[in-house]
């Protein structure tokens, strides 16, 4: 159960950070080109990237060990849960974006199965 957990988490994490990536070198130009976008906007827009880069950066400091790290995930779960819920704010002021950004919700908003699955993990840890 422990493995899966890890391998689940492994390859999940290589969805953000390559978004994060993309979006911290390329701006939000990269994201839509057809957008005209301030200066502000694409500045927050590439500093929000390095974060999500270094949330993915914590989930890989917590993989290896992941059972003894309950807290951490679960803040890095809240965060994303937040950005979800930003997302959702979003849609309902301005529209739908992308489509990687709907499914990017989704796996935020649903991120807390994942802890979950964790919580068996250390559960079982202890039996």
């Amino acid at each position: 159960m422990k493995l899966g957990l890890q391998i689940v988490l492994g390859l999940f994490s290589l969805i953000p950070l390559a978004f994060a990536v993309m979006g911290l070198t390329g701006g939000m130009a990269g994201a839509d080109p057809a957008a005209t976008v301030s200066a502000a906007v694409d500045n927050q827009y590439r500093y929000m990237s390095g974060v999500y880069i270094l949330v993915t950066f914590l989930l890989w400091y917590a993989i290896p060990r992941i059972e003894r790290h309950f807290t951490l995930m679960a803040l890095i779960c809240a965060a994303l849960v937040v950005g979800g819920i930003g997302r959702l704010l979003s849609q309902g002021a301005v529209g739908p974006g992308t489509e990687q950004q709907q499914i990017g919700a989704i796996i935020e908003l649903g991120s807390p199965i994942l802890l979950l699955w964790l919580w068996l993990v250390t559960r079982q840890k202890k039996a």
